[in-house]
């Protein structure tokens, strides 16, 4: 069984809702990390938003497939922010596909310049409600290694999370929060 996102390399695109992303206007970071997230959750990729990576970067989206295939979004709402965004390459590492998220009115011009790597960036166009991939992320295959503690990891931080906000009183057990 290949996953959503392996399958989307094949066939440019992931299951979407079938109506227009970007119909609604200007969008805020929220409303893109909510569009990837319902288009992720269609293909059985799930996320968690603010993912701190070992190296000190913080990844806006970081999700896992069925495969156990790590999933970095990068999300950029203004073109100063991703024009001005020159650590965005210490990410690759840290993932199997990585994806730049914009809204819908943001130029993605930049993103087909060198500078972007775009044989090695995938581009998703997301608002409040949906998100559609433009360019699929090819498979970047992580070290076995660091996909097993990046996975880890991640669980960890998603089970933290889910515990802490349905009872706040295991706040002060948190040691990473």
């Amino acid at each position: 069984m290949t996953s959503p996102l392996a399958r989307n390399a094949a066939n440019d695109s992931l299951q979407g809702h079938g109506g227009d992303v970007g119909q609604t206007g200007s969008s805020t970071a929220a409303d893109v990390v909510r569009g990837v997230s319902r288009l992720f959750a269609r293909n059985d990729i799930w996320c968690t938003p603010e993912m701190m990576l070992r190296n000190g970067r913080r990844a806006d989206l970081m999700g896992i497939d069925a495969r156990g295939q790590v999933i970095l979004v990068e999300i950029k709402v203004s073109r100063a922010d991703l024009l001005g965004d020159g650590k965005w390459t210490d990410y690759l590492d840290y993932c199997d596909r990585f994806y730049w998220a914009l809204p819908p009115s943001l130029d993605r011009a930049p993103l087909e310049t060198e500078a972007f790597l775009p044989e090695s960036c995938g581009v998703i166009v997301a608002d409040g409600y949906d998100a559609e991939i433009l360019r699929p992320a090819p498979l970047r295959q992580m070290a076995a290694a660091r996909r097993k503690v990046e996975v880890e990891r991640l669980a960890r931080t998603a089970l933290r999370r889910l515990v802490v906000g349905s009872d706040p009183e295991t706040q002060k057990w948190d040691r990473e929060g």
